[in-house]
């Protein structure tokens, strides 16, 4: 992946962006993942594969995994999910409450803040654990 999206931030820049810009890369990698899987894993047509990706990315759902998976989180990750949880957003949630949309946040931090910082091992455990 590498070799096709130039990744030059060192860690410890990373490390003082906006938990909110780590989400906006997140949101992106996440939704890769799932129209990744979806393709390799069904044969459905192109609206069907909309369909079933959004039951995937919406807030409520990334909320409900965050909470599932955060047993299985580093403290150095359950970290970074409290920074984008409490990170101030001034954008209304249209299809979930506040706490949901708090929560959807801090789950795209955390795959953004993995994907930024090249930790790609420890990205593909974290989003295995969400299908």
């Amino acid at each position: 992946m590498e070799e096709f999206i130039k990744l030059d931030r060192p860690e410890e820049e990373i490390n003082l962006l906006s938990p909110l810009t780590w989400a906006y890369v997140g949101d992106c990698v996440y939704e890769l993942y799932i129209r990744t899987n979806l393709v390799n894993k069904t044969n459905l047509k192109p609206h069907k594969l909309h369909i079933e990706t959004i039951k995937h990315v919406k807030a409520k759902n990334q909320a409900k995994l965050l909470k599932e998976i955060h047993d299985k989180l580093t403290e150095e990750e359950k970290e970074i999910v409290r920074r984008g949880r409490n990170a101030e957003s001034h954008h209304l949630p249209k299809n979930a409450n506040v706490q949901e949309y708090k929560y959807a946040t801090a789950f795209e931090a955390l795959i953004g803040y993995l994907y930024l910082t090249k930790k790609f091992g420890r990205l593909k455990e974290v989003l295995d654990l969400t299908v």
